[in-house]
């Protein structure tokens, strides 16, 4: 299934998660397994890839005032559950437990 996903890209290049697990290098290419019990202070715990099916998180900014740059990737999810959230966050969700990057989209 193809989906999409808004990453961190660090000053260096590479790839992260926003808020869960930040320290995680994702490269592009590679099929990676979500870890099940990371901590996640103040947020629901769904573990697992979170992934949209469309170019879409209005909830989410893509620029924030410490420079940290956040771009939409199109990835293939496997292993995944639908998962319907408001308009106001994106839509039809996917949460899955493998993810490979396919490509970084251009801003």
């Amino acid at each position: 299934m193809i989906a999409y996903k808004l990453l961190r890209q660090r000053n260096d290049g590479t790839l992260g998660p926003l808020f869960v697990g930040r320290d995680t290098v994702i490269p592009v290419g590679t099929w990676m397994r979500a870890q099940m019990n990371l901590p996640h202070p103040g947020l629901a715990h769904r573990p697992g890839y979170h992934c949209c099916s469309t170019k879409r998180a209005p909830h989410i900014k893509l620029r924030l005032k410490n420079g940290e740059q956040r771009v939409w990737c199109t990835v293939e999810v496997d292993e995944y559950t639908e998962l319907k959230r408001p308009e106001t966050q994106g839509g039809l969700w996917y949460i899955s437990n493998k993810m490979k990057v396919l490509d970084v989209l251009p801003s």
